[in-house]
């Protein structure tokens, strides 16, 4: 049997990783709808790699950071959120490079549905509300799209987790 060359090698761990990132991410979506883990047991093998460019790590979009295999809480920067339209469940990947720099990439975005609402601000925070329920959303949107209190806007939510508490915008008319 030859040797697969290590591009090839790279791609099938990068393939089996995002793999059990989503396994993990289907079973923390199945506990928030269900309320209760049934004892499953789908955990990724390792969703931290590290190597000679840096630390790789695998987590979930909760609305506002990114929750690591660890448990820990990974600042997203809110303009890129907003830019990227990450809704909660989005699989992302984190590189932290050798000189302390984030990237961060989306690699499995949720289904989503968009939904018309109204932007309220309540508590120093902005809020829509459309379709009976209120979603919050970045700061860094409202500045981008100049929104005020009232607006109209199209926001995107995932199509599956109806107990999500956070929104895109995507649009505002």
């Amino acid at each position: 049997m030859s040797e697969l060359p290590e591009k090839q090698v790279k791609r099938l761990k990068s393939l089996i990783q995002e793999a059990e990132t989503n396994l993990a991410a289907a079973k923390e979506l199945l506990i928030s709808i269900s309320g209760e883990d049934n004892d499953m047991v789908i955990t990724p093998s390792t969703s931290i790699i590290e190597g000679p460019g840096g630390k790789v790590i695998e987590g979930v979009f909760d609305g506002q950071t990114m929750i690591g295999p660890d448990g820990k809480n990974y600042p997203v920067p809110a303009n890129y959120a907003s830019k990227s339209k990450l809704v909660e469940g989005d699989i992302m990947k984190l590189t932290i490079n050798d000189d302390g720099g984030f990237v961060y990439k989306q690699i499995g975005p949720v289904a989503r549905r968009q939904v018309i609402g109204t932007l309220v601000n309540r508590d120093g925070g902005f809020y829509v509300e459309a379709g009976g329920n209120e979603y919050k959303i970045l700061l860094a949107s409202v500045t981008y799209f100049k929104l005020r209190t009232g607006d109209q806007v199209t926001i995107i939510i995932p199509e599956d987790n109806p107990d999500a508490t956070w929104a895109a915008v995507e649009a505002s008319f």
